[in-house]
């Protein structure tokens, strides 16, 4: 990365950080995309099946994944800042902390996941699948969180076209494993959505494999010596890691269990509007990486310039990502409303299916505006290593006003199922309006304490 000096400059940079991010995210999420199309193209069992494991699987993964995005601002800032050398005893302490927590993970994943699923009084062939998709998405837990700190470290160099190359290089992997696990293609056994978490869990060894591969040998990244010699794990590191990545994981966690729960919760309803709602939110979820995207660059580019205390780059960075989220998220939220119907066919061919997922598509229209600001700011914010009022902020937002509420407008109005989408557009609304006073005090705060410092 470097300075810059005027709008166009900075709009250069940023676009030059985003746009590979955007790719990359796609990407990644393509994966679970392609996981729920394909298996709903096998049944509508399977589809619901693999829509209560990812609800299950999702939330934990983004909240503990999450709290391995510190490795971004402490790297950016420690580049920004001129402490190089500092970099790779960060890098390396974080690939500790990501293997810790994918064994915790699945330690603790064994024990709960049977009591939860069987109090979900689910269909019995839906309950194998959503167990049994579990069961083989934990085959690549660990390269999977072990990836999403390699690709923090690549991220803050500002090289993130490298992520991207990597992803796309995974996801015809992804989509050819699919195929034959899902249907039983190639002499392989026919094993509907549980195919689908095996297809994920292979791909996860390869992206990982793939981007260990490239720091070691490709320059700028070898000239790091990230892996030269074996290090001890560090506590004291680890902290400084989870100090900033715990309140980022606990906030992604509180905004991503929502959606989640609301599954979860609406396991009450019949299979085809299950069905239905997660093919629903998983696109608008697949639109959801646009603002998301936005939200990781910003983080880069803040952290940059907070770091070689170019306050006012920040502040100027920070407002034109929220600006540009809101203008593209007016523009997909059009083409959501007017394609609602040819967007229902990608899922399924279910007359009564294809009917509630346009409707619940309508809703999503709407917490994509919101969504186009919240997750901006909060990238901006961990730019600045502002994160524990944040996932407060977020516990409020999203669980004691948009959960709630969308569980009484579901239970007690006329909405039904469609009740939980409303309450999870106030959440985050809530979310979007307080985040956002939020970095104005942050930013007045920064300056304050500069020209203080320059005092």
């Amino acid at each position: 990365m470097k300075q810059t000096y005027n709008i166009k400059g900075k709009l250069g940079q940023l676009s030059f950080i985003l746009v590979p991010i955007l790719v990359t995210q796609l990407g990644m999420f393509a994966m679970n995309f392609f996981d729920t199309i394909m298996s709903g193209q096998y049944s509508p069992t399977d589809l619901a099946g693999v829509a209560i494991g990812s609800s299950l699987w999702v939330p934990v993964f983004t909240g503990l994944s999450g709290i391995l995005l510190a490795v971004t601002p402490i790297v950016a800032q420690l580049i920004g800042g001129g402490r190089k050398k500092e970099v790779p005893y960060t890098v390396f302490q974080g690939v500790y902390a990501a293997i810790f927590l994918s064994l915790i993970v699945l330690i603790i994943g064994s024990a709960v996941m049977d009591p939860i699923l069987t109090g979900m009084d689910l269909e019995e062939n839906v309950h194998r699948v959503a167990r049994e998709y579990l069961i083989a998405l934990s085959f690549g837990m660990i390269p999977l969180f072990v990836y999403n700190v390699l690709r923090s470290f690549i991220d803050a160099l500002g090289l993130t076209r490298v992520t991207m190359f990597i992803t796309l290089l995974s996801l015809p992997i992804n989509v050819v494993l699919n195929y034959v696990l899902i249907f039983g293609k190639l002499g392989f056994p026919e094993l509907g959505g549980v195919g689908a978490g095996y297809a994920s869990a292979i791909t996860y060894w390869v992206i990982t494999i793939v981007a260990f591969w490239v720091i070691h040998t490709k320059s700028p990244f070898r000239e790091f010596f990230i892996f030269k010699a074996i290090q001890k794990p560090s506590f004291t590191k680890w902290k400084e890691i989870f100090k900033i990545g715990v309140p980022i994981g606990l906030s992604i966690f509180f905004e991503v269990s929502i959606f989640s729960a609301v599954t979860l919760l609406m396991s009450e309803y019949t299979t085809s509007v299950i069905a239905a709602h997660q093919a629903a939110l998983n696109f608008a979820s697949f639109l959801y990486m646009i603002p998301l995207s936005i939200s990781m660059a910003l983080t880069i580019v803040v952290g940059f310039e907070v770091g070689a205390k170019r306050l006012k780059d920040a502040k100027i960075y920070s407002w034109m990502g929220v600006l540009i989220a809101l203008i593209l998220a007016v523009m997909y939220g059009l083409i959501l409303y007017a394609f609602r119907t040819e967007i229902s066919y990608l899922y399924t061919d279910d007359s009564h299916v294809l009917e509630l997922i346009g409707h619940f598509l309508l809703y999503a229209v709407f917490f994509q505006l919101s969504d186009a600001v919240q997750a901006p700011v909060q990238g901006a914010l961990r730019g600045y290593k502002d994160v524990n009022i944040t996932f407060i902020m977020a516990l409020v937002s999203y669980w004691v006003i948009g959960l709630p509420l969308g569980y009484l407008l579901a239970n007690y109005t006329e909405f039904g199922p469609y009740g939980y989408w409303l309450g999870l557009t106030s959440g985050l609304t809530a979310g979007a309006l307080t985040l956002s006073g939020r970095l104005l005090l942050i930013q007045k705060r920064f300056k304050r304490e500069y020209m203080d410092g320059k005092a």
